[in-house]
């Protein structure tokens, strides 16, 4: 009988230090899986809390964090009575100290948060009102519907609160090009919707200001307008900047664009040099100049009675003065071309006894010189090939 019972005691004892054991691997397993760096390896959750993951606030205003959930758990019921928990900083409910800040029960709100979402439609979206640098942390979803009470351990959203505002964002289409009609918007970030930025810029004053929610749920403050754009466009410098009603004031930040807008040819001109007199036989060199984005490139003609003759390829034309005529570039880019007006050189075969047009008298000169003069452009214009 003794020794049964010395069996029996033996018996206990070792089940005892296998129960131990277990609880002693269950509790390892549990660290593990909830340690809070190691959050994304969570096991078989079973609340899905989704929220932005990470999203910015500024000090002195508020946030609406977009919110909602839901779960497959047998033990959850939309028709019960359901309510929404935030915790700060840790996910153990029962932590000490307790990291609940907020109970839709209405037990606890420590920073006057409201939950304006309607938790029987799995929408959570929260208000934080007045939030400051000190409230920078990871918060955490709990769902308490009764016997189903659980924390998205998995799915933190982590806030930072932020003192200096974000600059605006200036968007303006690729490869402008003059006579298109584009539409330029200035946009910032809106956390707080109640109270968004006021967007001012220097292309219209008036601009309609509006507010739109994006795809994740969160906002974004916009203006914008549509111009017909110009070569007078290039080079225009477009500011925006987004002023934050906070508390105590506000806060403003800018942001700068320079357009770059392509254009065909503009003032294109030619010159002659030297300039004045100039003696038959000797070296002249005409040049061409003209405005153009892309830059253009210039093709030199002379005028005969059988059309316009290309002469030179090249911004100068440099040849040996021994006839006169009429000279004129025409500058090319992508986008078009402009000619300039006419260089008239002499009146022909130039000989010891030259006479030169002069348009509106002909006049003697010196053996040997004669001089060059612009002339009115004509309007039957043919481009040589």
């Amino acid at each position: 009988m003794f020794g049964f019972q010395s069996e029996m005691k033996k018996d206990r004892l070792n089940l005892m230090a296998a129960l131990c054991e277990s609880v002693l691997a269950v509790n390892m397993l549990l660290s593990v899986f909830f340690l809070p760096g190691d959050l994304a390896d969570c096991p078989n959750p079973v609340l899905f809390a989704d929220t932005p993951g990470q999203i910015e606030a500024l000090s002195g205003s508020c946030l609406l964090l977009p919110c909602s959930f839901n779960s497959t758990d047998s033990r959850y019921n939309k028709t019960r009575s359901i309510y929404g928990v935030w915790l700060r900083g840790n996910h153990l409910y029962y932590a000490n100290p307790n990291p609940v800040i907020f109970n839709s029960s209405g037990s606890v709100n420590t920073y006057s948060l409201k939950m304006i979402g309607n938790l029987t439609e799995e929408n959570c979206t929260t208000l934080f009102p007045d939030l400051k640098t000190s409230h920078t942390d990871k918060y955490f979803l709990r769902i308490q519907n009764w016997p189903f009470r659980v924390t998205a351990v998995c799915e933190p959203v982590q806030i930072k609160v932020r003192d200096s505002p974000w600059s605006p964002s200036i968007n303006i289409p690729a490869d402008l090009k003059e006579h298109q009609s584009v539409t330029i918007s200035c946009s910032a970030l809106t956390p707080c919707p109640h109270s968004p930025p006021e967007l001012t810029w220097n292309l219209q004053q008036d601009s309609h200001r509006q507010t739109e929610k994006n795809t994740e749920g969160t906002f974004t403050t916009k203006i914008q307008e549509t111009i017909t754009l110009s070569d007078t466009h290039d080079g225009y410098n477009i500011s925006c900047s987004a002023t934050y009603p906070v508390n105590g004031g506000n806060k403003t930040a800018e942001t700068e664009v320079t357009l770059s807008v392509s254009y065909a040819p503009r003032n294109t001109s030619a010159s002659i040099s030297p300039s004045g007199l100039v003696s038959a036989g000797s070296w002249v060199e005409l040049s061409c100049s003209s405005r153009a984005k892309p830059p253009a490139s210039f093709t030199w003609f002379r005028n005969s009675k059988h059309g316009a003759i290309n002469v030179s390829v090249g911004q100068v034309y440099s040849f040996n003065a021994t006839e006169g005529g009429e000279y004129y570039c025409v500058a090319t880019n992508d986008l078009g071309h402009q000619r300039s007006s006419v260089i008239l050189l002499g009146g022909g075969a130039l000989s010891p006894d030259v006479r030169l047009h002069n348009r509106s008298r002909v006049k003697h000169v010196r053996r040997m010189q004669f001089k060059w003069q612009p002339v009115k452009q004509r309007k039957n214009f043919i481009m040589g090939t």
